[in-house]
């Protein structure tokens, strides 16, 4: 390796700590070569779109590792410190990654803008968690002119479980959710019908115990989401009615007073459930129809300033929040008082 100044993207993985050490020790002979010091920069790339709330679970990951890989830097420099300089920082906090164009994008602009010469990639580096990303993000990063390496380290081979040990409730969970949807397709509670609804719904359980539940069912936890799910429906329904009588008002008029529009928002909810419940409901209400979601970013189209107006309003993000978060997560602000918020505080 003949640079020396480095970017290194990290993230939680087997083979972090030997890529710091090789990132170091390279770092160390190219000072000694030249005879001037060499810089590393150590990037976390953050998935999630930084908005109104700059303080989040995944940020408060960021920070604890790259804390760690600077102490690692630091450990492996011993009494060398002064020959190399340490740079840790968190990258993509404006935009959302989701592809490995979208991870190459903001290194190859970050190495840009500081002035580095090459990438280095721990081999178990994978933001994203599951889906292997490395060898199409090395290609990215390639076809954009930055040179890189992979850290000649031992990555630990894992095969990831389809599936996971199960629990009883997690059974049981499943089991009553086919017995369910079985006797409402029959239409019927017969005794021929209870019978062969609880031999399905058995089969259906055991067969799919470890796969279909990957999380734990909390009981109580669950009863709460369904008492305030049948408070939503009724709400969803009311939202629904009032946006029909609105359209067919316009549709009525002589004027047509449309006025279509994309809009983009940012919405506060987090994890896949709530922010499909909340695109749904979007689109479910007449004159809006979610176009994109990506993670918490929704695209939609907006029939009239009116639809955008309840939109921006945040009324269906509100109840959404409450069926899955609580009461407290309803008092959020709504995504114009966010946005207020964001042009005030720049």
């Amino acid at each position: 390796m003949t640079s020396s100044r480095l970017l290194v993207p990290v993230s939680e993985s087997f083979s972090l700590r030997n890529t710091v050490a090789y990132v170091v020790q390279q770092a160390l002979e190219r000072a000694r070569e030249t005879g001037s010091s060499a810089t590393i920069h150590f990037v976390y790339p953050l998935s999630e779109r930084l908005t109104f709330d700059t303080e989040t679970k995944e940020t408060k990951t960021a920070h604890t590792l790259l804390d760690r890989v600077a102490v690692w830097a630091e450990e492996d420099l011993g009494d060398d410190a002064d020959a190399v300089t340490i740079e840790t920082t968190m990258v993509g906090t404006r935009e959302y990654l989701f592809s490995p164009a979208d991870y190459a994008d903001v290194f190859v602009r970050y190495a840009r803008d500081h002035d580095l010469e090459r990438a280095v990639f721990d081999p178990g580096f994978n933001p994203l968690g599951t889906t292997p990303l490395l060898p199409p993000l090395e290609a990215e990063v390639r076809r954009a002119g930055l040179d890189l390496t992979e850290a000649p380290v031992q990555r630990e081979r894992r095969s990831p479980l389809l599936v996971k040990r199960g629990t009883v409730a997690q059974f049981f969970s499943l089991f009553s959710v086919s017995y369910f949807f079985y006797l409402l397709l029959a239409g019927s509670v017969a005794p021929f019908e209870l019978a062969t609804g609880a031999i399905t719904a058995s089969i259906v359980a055991v067969s799919l115990w470890g796969v279909s539940l990957t999380t734990p069912v909390h009981p109580i936890r669950t009863t709460k989401h369904l008492g305030r799910f049948a408070l939503y429906v009724p709400y969803l329904l009311w939202q629904i009615a009032k946006a029909n009588v609105e359209i067919a008002r316009v549709v009525l008029h002589p004027d047509l007073p449309i006025d279509p529009k994309m809009v983009e928002f940012d919405a506060a909810v987090w994890s896949a459930l709530p922010v499909t419940t909340l695109a749904n409901s979007i689109t479910l209400t007449p004159g809006t129809l979610t176009v994109d979601v990506s993670r918490r970013h929704f695209t939609v189209h907006t029939l009239t300033g009116s639809s955008r107006d309840d939109l921006f309003d945040g009324s269906l993000e509100r109840a959404v929040r409450f069926v899955f978060y609580g009461l407290a997560a309803a008092r959020i602000p709504s995504p114009i008082e966010r946005r207020k918020k964001e042009e005030d505080s720049s």
